[in-house]
């Protein structure tokens, strides 16, 4: 089920063209995920959840780092991502399903800011990466 050439280059072509905005549309995601999603502030419940708050951007920010250096790394997503998921699954304990909710959250928001270049193929890709990304955070999880 890897990405193939069409989408790897869907995918890294949208990422160049978001360039120093990816914090920006993933802490929009998070805040979308908070909003529409509720259950999944648990594992934030330390943080200042307003949106447009220092910690909520703190956090998107750190979102994105992690899509980055996937999208970067993609012919080994586990190895990117290791670290990101042994401490969601087994110190924060976070539910595998919020990994699907900021995806879906995630594609709504770039399909929001990038309306010219998301089309069936884009969308298609994009959410075959997250899938991607899901599987491999959920992977050693429960």
């Amino acid at each position: 089920m890897a990405l193939s050439a069409r989408e790897r280059e869907a995918v890294t072509a949208l990422w160049r063209k978001m360039g120093n905005n990816v914090g920006v549309y993933t802490t929009e995601a998070l805040e979308r995920t908070f909003i529409a999603f509720p259950t999944t502030k648990i594992y934030f419940h330390h943080l200042n959840l307003t949106p447009g708050s220092k910690d909520i951007k703190a956090q998107g920010k750190k979102v994105a780092d992690a899509l980055t250096q996937a999208v970067d790394q993609l012919d080994d997503l586990p190895g990117a991502l290791s670290e990101l998921r042994d401490l969601h699954s087994h110190k924060l304990k976070v539910d595998p399903i919020n990994f699907q909710h900021f995806g879906h959250c995630l594609l709504v928001t770039l399909a929001r800011h990038y309306p010219g270049d998301f089309s069936p193929v884009m969308q298609a890709s994009v959410d075959k990466f997250l899938s991607h990304v899901t599987s491999v955070m959920i992977s050693k999880c429960c």
